[in-house]
């Protein structure tokens, strides 16, 4: 039997060989996918090399197809003109030799016409010779048609030189670059409940982006889409389904430039969160394909318009834009509430925070000191929050406090919203007394 120290060490041994092993495995695995990385890099760069070589050729053979029938326009041009000016310059020389030919032909007749006069007889000589001259007086034989000297009439020439293809070669020796990556590249890509916040940057730092360009597309998709043109580096896409993965690219336009850079390195993201959704069906409100945005209407119905249910989680950001405006009220309301009550036309009420469209901030129906701007079309207010403390239940229940944030127009409210019980998630609302107001949430 072995003795108990030996049989711990022999047990010592065989966890440490256990966690060598796992160790092991562990370090194959990750080799394994560091091979994996250096693949889809070696991938890239042939792909990429493969596909920049196609454009180069396409781009060059296009031009070269282009050149040739410029040069084919501009030498048909050339001889058009030839053509003209030797036709026009010709027509009176023939005109000229015609008239000539004519006085020639009239000459030698009268010579043929004067030597048969004078070898005529006597009487019939007198009357001939008479008739001759008579005849010869009505000739102008002193007329004589003008010929043009050599210097008056076109000598064509063509005046070329190979001036142009210096100005060709030069632009020819700059035309075209290669680069070994583009000027920006994908940065961050942030889920948001129904959309990705898409940011970029510049890796370039000779380049000057005047534009930049945004498209997506769905993974199992073939086509890509514009999402976003404009000077700024980030910008939320909306309309995402959530755990689908969907592709993103961004290229940039130089300054002064009409033609785009390369695309960066296409990134996959996806938003795990629920989209944010208007309750459809009330009565004042019209809502969007998506039900992420709501329309005041017409309707002489009142009320809080809530969301489908409670998916705005603290430690998120809620959004709110203001994408059309209508007249102001004192109830007007964009905020957060803990639950749904009915029978009440604002969110200025217990349990729920807001802001009014004059600014005025509400904090379970009472107004703040503190306010923001007003709200005009285009202002986007964002509400942020936090847990502060947790407190152990007592007498009224519980308490629960959460830090809240508003902001809008470069300004913020910050201040603490207590609660009667925990909550980890809100439903969002608003409330408007007149038509016009459309407000997206995100």
């Amino acid at each position: 039997m072995e003795p108990p120290a030996e049989r711990e060490d022999g047990a010592q041994l065989v966890q440490e060989a256990r966690e060598s092993i796992e160790a092991a495995q562990s370090y194959g695995r990750e080799l394994g996918q560091r091979l994996q990385g250096l693949q889809e890099a070696r991938r890239q760069i042939k792909e990429s090399a493969s596909q920049t070589r196609v454009a180069l050729k396409k781009h060059f053979s296009d031009l070269k197809g282009t050149l040739q029938k410029l040069l084919d326009e501009r030498l048909g041009s050339l001889l058009h003109q030839v053509d003209t000016i030797e036709l026009d310059n010709i027509k009176p020389l023939d005109e000229c030799q015609k008239l000539i030919e004519h006085g020639v032909s009239t000459a030698e007749d009268l010579v043929r016409e004067g030597e048969i006069a004078v070898l005529g007889g006597v009487g019939e000589k007198n009357e001939k010779l008479w008739s001759f001259t008579q005849k010869a007086s009505h000739i102008q034989l002193d007329s004589l048609p003008e010929v043009p000297s050599l210097v008056d009439v076109p000598c064509l020439s063509a005046q070329l030189d190979d001036s142009i293809l210096t100005i060709v070669k030069d632009q020819i020796l700059k035309h075209g670059t290669v680069a070994s990556r583009p000027p920006v590249q994908i940065e961050e890509l942030l889920e948001k409940p129904g959309g990705i916040i898409v940011r970029w940057c510049k890796v370039d730092d000779e380049f000057t982006a005047q534009d930049y360009r945004l498209q997506f597309r769905k993974s199992t998709s073939n086509h890509f889409e514009d999402v976003y043109v404009g000077s700024e580096t980030e910008f939320i896409v909306l309309h995402i389904d959530p755990n689908v993965d969907y592709q993103f690219r961004v290229c940039a336009r130089g300054d002064g430039r009409q033609e785009w850079s390369p695309w960066s390195v296409p990134q996959i993201g996806h938003s795990t969160l629920v989209p944010h959704e208007w309750t459809a069906g009330f009565e004042g409100y019209s809502l969007s394909s998506r039900r992420n945005m709501a329309l005041r209407n017409d309707s002489q119905a009142s009320g809080v318009l809530y969301s489908s249910a409670p998916t705005y989680f603290w430690g998120q950001t809620l959004t709110f834009r203001v994408e059309t405006v209508g007249q102001p009220d004192r109830r007007d309301s964009i905020g957060v509430c803990v639950e749904q009550q009915n029978g009440h036309d604002s969110l200025q009420r217990d349990q729920a925070v807001c802001v009014g469209t004059n600014g005025a901030v509400f904090v379970n129906g009472k107004e703040m000191t503190n306010q923001l701007p007003a709200v005009t079309c285009g202002t986007t207010v964002t509400f942020d929050m936090e847990a502060v403390t947790l407190g152990l239940p007592n007498n009224d229940g519980g308490n629960f406090k959460l830090r809240v944030t508003i902001s809008s127009n470069n300004r913020e409210v910050v201040f603490d919203w207590l609660l009667d019980q925990s909550c980890d998630s809100l439903y969002f609302g608003c409330s408007f007394s007149y038509p016009g107001w459309k407000v997206l949430v995100f």
